[in-house]
């Protein structure tokens, strides 16, 4: 349908430049890992990741969702890709959420948050999106009424 080959690629730029930017210029995405990476190597027992480690994770993220968004956007293998880009948004939405843990708000990350979570959402809709074709339980149950009769016209 025109409306999906217009649509992915819209939706593959925003991925696309995000890993982009992650790639060519690490250091605000390293600033916005730091504090989670820190709970997570912190909760696990670890010593805090070192600035260079980091730096090349957000890097290989990037680099990731570069090859994800390239993929809807050209309509390769688009819902795994969408699915893809909704597994690696998680991570976005979670390290720039902007709850504290004296229930206030942080106004700063508020924007970036929602626009995270608005690029998770689109992943999920287009991962599901099965482009008008049934799908694997409506096929499984309609595979199970067509031998039920049978079965029962074989009688």
């Amino acid at each position: 349908m025109l409306v999906r080959r217009l649509a992915r690629p819209m939706l593959a730029s925003w991925y696309v430049h995000d890993g982009l930017d992650a790639v060519r210029t690490p250091a605000p995405h390293v600033a916005v890992a730091r504090p989670v990476a820190d709970r997570v190597t912190s909760a696990l027992g670890r010593a805090p990741l070192p600035d260079r480690t980091l730096v090349w994770a957000v890097r290989a993220h990037g680099a990731a969702t570069i090859l994800a968004g390239a993929g809807l956007a050209l309509g390769r293998a688009p819902r795994s890709s969408a699915a893809t880009l909704a597994l690696l948004t998680l991570p976005l939405v979670v390290a720039q959420q902007p709850f504290t843990a004296r229930r206030t708000v942080d106004r700063e990350r508020v924007a970036p948050f929602v626009h995270a979570l608005g690029g998770l959402g689109a992943a999920v809709l287009t991962a599901v999106d099965l482009e008008g074709r049934p799908g694997v339980a409506w096929r499984v149950d309609k595979a199970r009424r067509d031998r039920a009769d049978r079965a029962t016209h074989e009688e």
